[in-house]
This record gives structure tokens, C-alpha cells and sequence, in this order.
């Protein structure tokens, strides 16, 4: 991407670690903001603090967690909640690395963790070596994170449609707006900073995955998000952004809609509308191989069916997908 691109999208210089937003709320970022490479967030204000999400796996949270306090030492003695903004383990994995007694996610977040684990990770990966090009992208995707060293620590409170946090004297607004990417996805806003984390939400930079839908929701969100009084927007993935990068995002997912659906009305099969829809103006985003997760969860929605595909038949798809393109 260019300079031109970076000033488009209101792209701030895209570093490793705490990233001052102001007032004493920070962006945690990992470049490159690819597969597991998540960001987190922390607000502080007198001697209270609050974490927006985790990594994946302890070490990573725990060298966030070094940097923080180095940041903010008084306010990190006393953290008053942890949030999750949805159940992907890269958001939570490091939950248990955190001296709070409060974790907050969504419900609906709660209830899909559940379906997720870090011990499945770590079989996957040590299957790998035996499955062929599905088992070297599973590794290329997931293979630099310990998932055998995560002890999992799940929220124990959780709330619908939205809620609020103090600290200090600022106010933690939380908003509910899955199903999109997840079933139970989570904003946070800060008013008084003008600063929103939005978790999986927005993937800067990088194709957005649309494991859950659906995508009118995911357009909802964007949405809520461009309404808020806010400057800093802090992605799940990839470099802190303003309004201009959710506007990108929200273009992004209207597009592979309509472009989705024409394909399905023509009869089109979902495998060769990933190979036949034409994402040049998001060339320098990365990740493109999401596309296949993406247009098979749009079928999906199209046919008004809810169970979602086999996530080792998706991981196939992309794959392959990436080894015809690459």
C-alpha cells in the first residue's frame, strides 16, 4: 500500500506495541495483522484500568502485558474488567493472564467458546505434518503461537444488546452487534476519548472473515460505528484507523454482496464465484483467500439455511484457493 492509500484510509503508523491514543486509552498492536496477529486495547483513567481483549497465547499477552503496566503503572494495579470482544481465541486466549475478577463478553460470545479451544488448535497443528497442503497452510496460518501453553479462563459475566463500565471517571459503553463475524461481536466506545475498539468488526488492511453473518448486520455495525463521535478507531486487526477505514470495510462487504448474490441467482456454484469475483480494488489488502469463507456464508444466507459449513472443509477451500492464485 502506498502513502496515498495509508492517508485514505486515516492509517496511523503501523508499529508493534502500545500505541498512545491520547488521555491515557492505547491501542496494543501486532503487525502484520494477519491470522492471529490481533490487537487489544487499554483504558485507564486515575488508578482504575480496563483491557479490551487478549492474544493468542500467553507469552504474546503477557509482553503485552509488561508494556502496559510500564505505560500505566499506577492505573494497571487495579484493572476493574477484562472485556472479550468475541470468542475467536485470539482475543481471548490470554484471559487467564490477567489480574481481574471481572471478564465481560456478550452471551452469545460465551456461549461459542464453548465451541472453541485452544487444546483444538494444538491437535490441528500437531496433525499438520499429515494433511498435506491443508495441514502447511493450517501452519502458515497458526504455526508461531503455544496453544499448548494456554490455560483457558472464560468471561464470567455477560450481558445482551449493550451494557456499561466504569473507570475512573470515564465511561466504557459496550455494544452487542453480532451475529457478523461472530455470533456475539462487541464494541467499545470511550466517549470522553473518542476512541472505539471493535474487535473483529474491522480488519484493516486485511479481508475480513465472515464466519457467522449475517452480512446485514456486519453493514449495520460499520454503520453504528461511523455514527459514534469518535477520531481513534482501534481494528481487531491492523493499524489504528478513523472513520475513513470503517467506511473501506463497510464498501468491502456490500460489495462482495452484491457481487455474491448476482452469482448465486445466476446459478454460479459458491467455489467459482471465489475465483470469479473480481477483488483488484482490494489488491493490497491481505488475506484474500477469505473469500471463500465469505461467499460460502453468503450461499449460505441466500439459501436461508443456518448451520454453518465444516470449518476443515472451509480452511480446504481457502487452501486451495491461495495455491491457484499464489
Amino acid at each position: 500500500m502506498n502513502e496515498k492509500d495509508f492517508i485514505n484510509l486515516g492509517i496511523r503508523p503501523y508499529k508493534k506495541g502500545l500505541c498512545d491514543l491520547g488521555n491515557n486509552s492505547y491501542a496494543y498492536l501486532q503487525p502484520d495483522g494477519g491470522w492471529g496477529w490481533s490487537n487489544a486495547g487499554l483504558i485507564c483513567d486515575g488508578d482504575e484500568s480496563l483491557i479490551v481483549d487478549t492474544l493468542f497465547d500467553e507469552n504474546l499477552t503477557n509482553e503485552m502485558l509488561i508494556v502496559m503496566e510500564k505505560a500505566e503503572p499506577l492505573a494497571f494495579k487495579n484493572i476493574v474488567a477484562l472485556v472479550n470482544s468475541h470468542s475467536n481465541g485470539d482475543h481471548c486466549n490470554g484471559n487467564n493472564c490477567v489480574n481481574t475478577e471481572v471478564i465481560i463478553s456478550s452471551e452469545a460470545s460465551l456461549e461459542e467458546m464453548h465451541h472453541e479451544s485452544p487444546e483444538m488448535m494444538a491437535g490441528l497443528l500437531l496433525q499438520a505434518p499429515n494433511m498435506g497442503k491443508l495441514g502447511e497452510y493450517f501452519t502458515q496460518c497458526f504455526g508461531n503461537f503455544d496453544f499448548a501453553g494456554v490455560t483457558r479462563k472464560l468471561p464470567n459475566t455477560t450481558f445482551n444488546k449493550e451494557t456499561t463500565k466504569k473507570v475512573g471517571d470515564k465511561v466504557v459503553e459496550l455494544y452487542e452487534v453480532g451475529p457478523a463475524h461472530t455470533n456475539g461481536d462487541v464494541v467499545a466506545y470511550v466517549p470522553d476519548d473518542k476512541v472505539v475498539y471493535t474487535g473483529d468488526i474491522l480488519f484493516i488492511e486485511g479481508h475480513p472473515i465472515l464466519w457467522a453473518g449475517p452480512i446485514s448486520n456486519w453493514i449495520d455495525a460499520c454503520k453504528r460505528i461511523i455514527a459514534l463521535d469518535v477520531e481513534s478507531v482501534v481494528p481487531g486487526h491492523g493499524p489504528v484507523t478513523d472513520k475513513r477505514g470503517v467506511r473501506a470495510v463497510q464498501e468491502y462487504l456490500s460489495y462482495i454482496h452484491d457481487e455474491a448474490k448476482t452469482r448465486y441467482d445466476n446459478g454460479m456454484k459458491a467455489e467459482e464465484a471465489c475465483k470469479d469475483i473480481d477483488l483488484s480494488a482490494f489488491s493490497s489488502w491481505g488475506d484474500a483467500e477469505r473469500i471463500a469463507v465469505n461467499i460460502n456464508s453468503l450461499y449460505r444466507e441466500f439459501r436461508g439455511e443456518q448451520e454453518r459449513e465444516d470449518v476443515t472443509l472451509l480452511f480446504t477451500q481457502m487452501s486451495e484457493l491461495l495455491d491457484q492464485k499464489g
